[in-house]
């Protein structure tokens, strides 16, 4: 695996099931799971395009009893830079996502939007706009 300095490690109820929806959603590769003998995951590794994602079962009884995944939005964002961000959108709401913010044009030079994963995760995506200043960076 290669070094990414910052790395996102999320916390779901339902990693399998979460791990599936990312491949579908995301377009996402499963490098590796690590299981419990109860079925929970304790980690796993995925790969979206060129990045790594890490993420775990909620195992609350470590955690003092409370839960460390989402119950309702997650207060961070996910962005992925995509080639077509309504496909993109259109791909994770085929898989079970909620849009919460349908793409649009933005005033920065991109085209934007967000969804939010059934495990309380969101996502953004963006794809620079041709006429803009940005679209070569």
């Amino acid at each position: 695996m290669e070094t990414q300095s910052v790395i996102p490690h999320l916390v779901v109820k339902g990693a399998a099931a979460a791990i599936d929806f990312y491949k579908a959603a995301l377009g996402a590769v499963e490098i590796g799971r690590h299981p419990t003998e109860d079925g929970r995951l304790m980690h796993a590794t995925l790969q979206i395009g060129g990045s790594f994602l890490f993420l775990c079962d909620d195992f609350p009884e470590y955690c003092g009893g409370a839960s460390r995944a989402p119950s309702g939005p997650s207060p961070v964002t996910l962005h992925l830079n995509v080639t077509n961000c309504d496909a993109a959108i259109d791909q994770a709401t085929t898989a079970g996502a909620t849009v919460i913010m349908p793409a649009a044009d933005m005033f920065w030079g991109s085209r934007y939007g967000q969804v939010t994963d059934p495990f309380g995760h969101t996502w953004s995506f963006s794809h620079p706009l041709a006429n803009s200043h940005h679209a070569a960076a």
